[in-house]
C-alpha cells in the first residue's frame, strides 16, 4: 500500500465519481481505477460499489475514508510543524467565513496575510458558523470568521467585534429625509424580515420588537437570508433591519439609518483549532486579532 493510493481513494470517496476524481487529480480515469483496485486487493476488502450509474462507499470504505482523511491531514500538519520549527513560512491557508466577514474584515485580514507571507496560497470558503466549526474540527479549515462560541475541546474562539443592525430603505423613501426615525414611523411602511426554518437570535429579537410595538401587521415579506432581504429592499418592496456590513454592498440605491429604541448588535469572532500548527502560530491569530 502506498500513501498516494490513500490520496487517490480519498478523492474518489469525496467525489463518488471516477471521472470527476480523475479530473480533480489530473490523471487518466483508467489509471485511477487500477490504483483503487490495487488498494482493495492489498486490503482484502471492497471499499467501493460500482455500477454504471453511480459509485458508493461500502461500510468498510466509509471507515477507511475517515481514517485515511485523518492520516493525510495529520501528515500535512506534521509537515507544517516541521517547516514552522525550521522557520519556514506558511505555504497554504484555508479560511472559512460567514457573509458579514466577507466585507471589510476579511479583505483587511487577507491584505495583512499577503504582506507577511507573499508566497502563500489562500482558499476562502463561505458558509454558516456551524459548518465552519465542523470543518475546523476536521482539519479542512485553518481559521474561521464566525459568530461567537465558547471554547470547547480544541476549538478556540476570540471575539473581534460587534455589528449593529440598521434600518435599510431606498433613497427615495419618505423615511430617508427624516432627522430621526422611531418605531412608530414604521407602521405605515411595508416591512421585510427574516423567517428561517431555525429561529435565530436575530429573528427572535426583531419578532419580539415588532410584536411589542404593534408592527406584526406591517410584515409584508419574509425571506431566509440577508442578501435576499437587501435585494427586496433595493427593489422598493419595503424596508427592513439589516446588519451594517450590507452598507458595503456596491451598486445599491439604499440609505441606512438608526432607529430610536433599537439597539441590537451581533458579535463576530475568529475560531481555530489549537492543535492546528498553521492557525496556532501566534502571528496568524495576532493578525486576525488586530483587525478589531
Amino acid at each position: 500500500m502506498e500513501l498516494r493510493q490513500l490520496s487517490l481513494f480519498v478523492a474518489v470517496a469525496e467525489e463518488l465519481h471516477f471521472g470527476r476524481a480523475a479530473a480533480k487529480l489530473n490523471i487518466a480515469q483508467p489509471a485511477l481505477s487500477v490504483q483503487i483496485q490495487a488498494l482493495e486487493r492489498d486490503l482484502g476488502v471492497q471499499l467501493l460499489t460500482r455500477t454504471t450509474r453511480r459509485v458508493q462507499l461500502t461500510k468498510a470504505g466509509t471507515v477507511f475514508y475517515e481514517r485515511s482523511q485523518r492520516l493525510l491531514s495529520d501528515l500535512d500538519n506534521s509537515c507544517t510543524v516541521v517547516r514552522a520549527i525550521a522557520g519556514k513560512d506558511i505555504k497554504k491557508l484555508t479560511i472559512g467565513t460567514i457573509y458579514p466577514a466577507t466585507f471589510g474584515v476579511l479583505p483587511n485580514f487577507l491584505a495583512k496575510i499577503s504582506r507577511r507571507f507573499p508566497d502563500i496560497k489562500v482558499h476562502v470558503r463561505t458558509g454558516t458558523s456551524e459548518m465552519i466549526v465542523r470543518e475546523i474540527e476536521l482539519g479542512h479549515i485553518n481559521l474561521g470568521f464566525i459568530r461567537p462560541l465558547e471554547n470547547i475541546g480544541s476549538l478556540r474562539c476570540l471575539g473581534i467585534g460587534n455589528e449593529s443592525y440598521l434600518l435599510a430603505m431606498t433613497n427615495n423613501s419618505p423615511l430617508a429625509d427624516k432627522k430621526t426615525i422611531s418605531l412608530a414611523d414604521l407602521r405605515s411602511e411595508k416591512i421585510i424580515a427574516f423567517s428561517r426554518s431555525n429561529l435565530s437570535h436575530t429573528e427572535s429579537h426583531f419578532y419580539q420588537l415588532f410584536r411589542e410595538h404593534g408592527l406584526l401587521s406591517s410584515l409584508a415579506y419574509t425571506c431566509d437570508d440577508t442578501l435576499s432581504l437587501v435585494s427586496m429592499i433595493d427593489a422598493g418592496l419595503g424596508i427592513g433591519f439589516v446588519p451594517e456590513w450590507t452598507s458595503e454592498l456596491a451598486d445599491r440605491n439604499l440609505v441606512f439609518r438608526k432607529v430610536e429604541g433599537v439597539d441590537f448588535s451581533v458579535g463576530l469572532s475568529i475560531a481555530w483549532n489549537k492543535e492546528d500548527p498553521t492557525a496556532n502560530r501566534d502571528e496568524i491569530v495576532e493578525m486576525a486579532r488586530s483587525i478589531r
